[in-house]
């Protein structure tokens, strides 16, 4: 009886959208372009079980304005991504935090033209900030490290569909691993870690063996196209806000988006027998 309450409580009009920034980090291999992976724990409140790439939410402590950075200003940040500089800001800042917070691969350098190249030494902080106890801000300012802004592009922009009980505004970045660093799969929220071309991710979710949003499926359908990280990195594709409609049909969700059609070509997916919406 309580869960039916709290079922015919919810109402979907009346969930915040929270901004959230989300990284995909590329790098060549013999293969062809390889993109970081992650498998989130299986439970999470949001996209648990799901094949992600790093991101998260912004933090509040992501709008520190003291933070040094080089590379493409808040207004050009702004500019690409539709939005205020306050609010760019935070979402590349975020992206930079989450991405180190995530696979410890840290965007930042002792020097505008550097990079750090060994993110080892970082591991206690790391802990920190993924329990919130270190601000992003604090950690850069006390290590004398500078944001590198310019390691990141802009690269899509899609909204959690209305229905769901968590939803993101989310800004989706490129960027190439850097060289020295290792991504790897020390955090709370990772189950599995991997490296694998877009080819390679999309032939084992057809599979079966992993479950890709909406989101992540269309990256990957287009990052295929690429044939190495520079190409990938010189691109400017344009950035609308893409919002997806969520409908449920004959006790399954089905999730309309522009190109869809090919994500369904394996049928419903695991995700679509869900009851919490």
């Amino acid at each position: 009886m309580a869960n039916e309450r709290s079922e015919s409580a919810f109402d979907p009009a009346v969930v915040p959208v929270k901004d959230a920034s989300t990284v995909i980090l590329v790098r060549d291999s013999d293969r062809g372009v390889e993109v970081f992976l992650l498998r989130r724990v299986v439970g999470m409140d949001f996209a648990g079980g799901m094949t992600v790439f790093p991101g998260g939410g912004v933090d509040p402590s992501d709008s520190d304005v003291s933070v040094r950075w080089t590379g493409p200003d808040v207004t050009w940040w702004a500019e690409r991504f539709g939005t205020t500089e306050a609010r760019a800001q935070a979402l590349v800042l975020a992206a930079v935090r989450e991405t180190f917070e995530e696979c410890g691969v840290l965007l930042a350098g002792p020097t505008p033209e550097t990079v750090v190249a060994d993110t080892a030494p970082f591991a206690p902080a790391r802990r920190q900030l993924e329990a919130r106890e270190l601000s992003f801000g604090d950690f850069l300012a006390r290590e004398g490290l500078v944001v590198r802004t310019d390691l990141l592009c802009p690269w899509s922009n899609w909204i959690t569909p209305l229905g769901e009980r968590r939803r993101y505004d989310t800004r989706f970045f490129v960027a190439a691993a850097p060289s020295g660093q290792s991504a790897d799969g020390e955090t709370s929220e990772a189950e599995e870690v991997r490296w694998q071309t877009a080819d390679e991710a999309l032939a084992h979710w057809r599979a079966g063996h992993s479950m890709l949003l909406p989101p992540t499926w269309s990256q990957l359908t287009a990052l295929a196209g690429y044939g190495s990280v520079a190409e990938i990195l010189s691109a400017e594709p344009e950035i609308p806000a893409i919002l997806p409609i969520l409908t449920k049909d004959d006790g399954r969700l089905h999730i309309a988006f522009d190109g869809s059609e090919g994500y369904y070509d394996n049928g419903p997916h695991p995700w679509a027998e869900r009851t919490d919406i």
